[in-house]
Order: structure tokens, then C-alpha cells, then sequence
């Protein structure tokens, strides 16, 4: 079927062998590295999203990503694709002359068991936002039209980058992306410096530098490769469990999701370091990933302490000298006699110039 609706141009879709920066290479960043590697072992985490200024190697690292899994593709979603692009089409008059279902794929496909790059991803449309989160999450792609469905494996790595001066996501699509990782500009100038000769060295000669981190590349492919191996055989104890659903409630975070990321990322990172179970360490190494960009406005980052017991519910205690409907010190006006009470005033909200822009209450 020849639509021109659906071409792609071929700079969208990248093969694995095209000259990337070494992973391996990649100066600083450490928060960055693990979000990806941990998405890399278990796709079905829901991918990671990248804030930050330009210029912080966001794009860099996800193409570099790419290189480490063998034969992925590396798929860059433009900003003027359609939703036809995106998760393809039906040829209906196929289906009426000879009864046979014809597929034209689009990204979501050719993405398959590589990575899908949404640069800019604040500023796509809430539907195509959405069709890359369903996707990412459950590994099929779903595709309608005229009542006729077809389904097809799109299980990849999705990326997503955004610079917060250039407009938010929505509370509602925030949750849905897997993992998250606040960029800044680096401001050490000796780290600075490693990052200026590493990236001109690739510049000029992207085969030295790849030779020389080729072994590194090579053991952590293997790495990622035995871990997505590995997860099916490691399990969460109960105390596992209750530790993420204390972190969760400890950030105030809406719905289950925070939870569950977080313990398929516990696991993607215990199956990492060759582990063979899931320990309360691990929920703890990936709390702040899943948990900062579902954090309400005003919360801060804690960890609850590791007790090993299952959390629960305090109850308000009354004093016993005072009845429970009887209105407390607290709440009278004290201080000279006549003074007036507080009186309310109004705020003006700090604007977060980097960082996380905090999810509205």
C-alpha cells in the first residue's frame, strides 16, 4: 500500500551499526545511566523521561543506549508526525476485496526490540503522548479503523526528553512515563573538561574511541542481555513489597503505579548486578527514579525508615486532660489581651528554574 501519509523519512530510523558515542564513555551522570540501563533490562518499566537543559547529552546517551543491545534500531519520533505515523494503518478496501487484513506499520513497529527517541516530548499532542505510553508499557500496539483491529509486538526502550522553560506535561502523562532523571549543567570544571575531551576525541576519530571502550561495551551488552535473561526467576519478599508501598506513601504519590515501577526497577537492577533476589537496597536505589516526577507539589524527598514491618496507619492521640471536642491551646488566641488574631495573606509561587517541575496537588 502507497500512502503518503506514512513515509518516513529515513533519518527516523537509525540502523545499530551507524557510529554511536560509547555508553561506556559517557561522562558524569550516574542517575541518567542506571534510568536507562534499568529500562534497557525490563522495556515493560514504561521507559524514562530526561529533564533538562539543552546541550546535557540527553539525545547522546539514548542513541548510545541503542549501540549496546544488539540489532536494535534506534527510532527518533519527529514533532509534525501524525498519529497514523506513529502507530500505522488499515488498508480497509484490502479487507473488503479479499478479506485479508494488510498492515501498514509505523513507528511503534520498526521501533520493536530497539529505541523509540521522543525529543521535545512535552510539546507532542496528548494523543500521541498516549500511544507511546500504552505501547511502552504493554508491549503491543493496537491499530483501528472502521472497526477493524490488528494488533503487533512494539516491546522497545522509550526515551523521552523535555526542557521544563519550554512548556510542562500534564500531571496525567507525567505518571505514565516509567522512570525519570532531573539534568543540570555540569558546573565542576575538571568534569567539565573530561566531557569536552571525550567529545571532541569522538568528533575526530569515532573508531579510536570506540576500540578503546569496546571491551567495557562488550561487557556491559553482555550484562544487560544475561539480565533481561534473569528476571523471570527473581521474585519480591514481603518485605520488599511493604518497604516500596512506605516509599510511595511516604511521597504522597496518587494510584499504584509509583509502587509498581518501583519494584520491576528493583528487580531490572538486582538481575543487573547478578543477584538472585530483590532486596529492600535495591527499592531504595530506585526510589527517587520513580518517584520524583509523581511527587505532589510541595514534598520533599524521604525515604521512610527500613523497619521491616509492614506500614501502619497512626492515629491521632488526645490528651487525657483535655475532651477530644474541646479546642486545643493551639487554637486560641494567645499572646497580650487585645491583640488580633493571624490573618491570612497571600503567596506568590517560586518558579522552579531546573529540576523536576513538581506534579499540582
Amino acid at each position: 500500500m502507497n500512502n503518503p501519509e506514512l513515509d518516513i523519512s529515513a533519518e527516523a530510523i537509525e540502523p545499530a551499526t551507524r557510529a554511536a558515542f560509547p555508553f561506556t564513555a559517557l561522562v558524569g551522570q550516574p542517575q541518567l545511566k542506571r534510568a536507562l540501563q534499568l529500562a534497557a533490562v525490563d522495556p515493560g518499566i514504561g521507559g524514562v523521561l530526561i529533564s533538562g537543559p539543552r546541550g546535557t547529552a540527553k539525545s547522546t546517551a539514548a542513541r548510545a543506549l541503542a549501540a549496546l543491545l544488539p540489532g536494535a534500531p534506534f527510532v527518533t519520533l519527529p514533532l509534525a508526525a501524525s498519529l497514523e505515523q506513529l502507530v500505522g494503518t488499515l488498508d480497509v478496501e484490502d479487507v473488503l476485496r479479499d478479506g485479508k487484513v494488510r498492515l501498514a506499520p509505523g513507528l511503534l513497529a520498526r521501533a520493536h526490540k530497539g529505541v523509540l527517541y521522543v525529543d521535545e516530548v512535552n510539546l507532542l499532542p496528548d494523543a500521541l503522548v498516549d500511544a507511546l505510553l500504552d505501547a511502552a508499557a504493554s508491549g503491543v500496539n493496537t491499530v483501528e479503523r472502521d472497526g477493524i483491529s490488528e494488533q503487533h509486538a512494539a516491546r522497545f526502550v522509550l526515551v523521552g526528553t523535555m526542557n521544563p522553560e519550554e512548556g510542562e506535561l500534564r500531571p496525567q502523562l507525567l505518571d505514565r512515563f516509567g522512570l525519570s532523571v532531573a539534568l543540570t549543567n555540569p558546573e565542576d570544571a575538571a568534569q567539565r573538561t573530561a566531557i569536552l575531551r571525550a567529545r571532541l576525541g569522538f568528533d575526530e576519530n569515532p573508531a579510536a574511541l570506540g576500540k578503546q571502550h569496546a571491551e567495557e561495551q562488550r561487557a556491559l551488552s553482555d550484562a544487560l542481555l544475561a539480565a533481561r535473561a534473569a528476571l523471570p526467576g527473581l521474585a519480591w519478599s514481603d518485605d520488599v513489597l511493604h518497604h516500596a508501598a512506605a516509599c510511595a506513601i511516604a511521597a504522597g504519590v496518587d494510584g499504584m503505579r509509583a509502587d509498581l515501577v518501583m519494584l520491576r526497577a528493583a528487580r531490572a537492577l538486582a538481575a543487573l548486578e547478578g543477584r538472585g533476589e530483590v532486596s529492600v537496597a535495591d527499592v531504595d536505589a530506585v526510589a527517587e527514579l520513580a518517584l520524583a516526577h509523581r511527587r505532589p507539589e510541595g514534598s520533599a524527598a524521604q525515604a521512610p525508615a527500613n523497619t521491616g514491618e509492614r506500614p501502619e496507619r497512626q492515629q491521632p492521640q488526645h490528651s487525657p486532660e483535655r475532651p477530644q471536642d474541646e479546642p486545643s491551646a493551639a487554637s486560641t488566641p494567645q499572646g497580650d489581651w487585645g491583640a488580633l488574631p493571624a490573618q491570612p495573606e497571600g503567596m506568590t509561587k517560586v518558579q522552579r528554574i531546573a529540576g523536576w517541575p513538581p506534579k499540582k496537588a
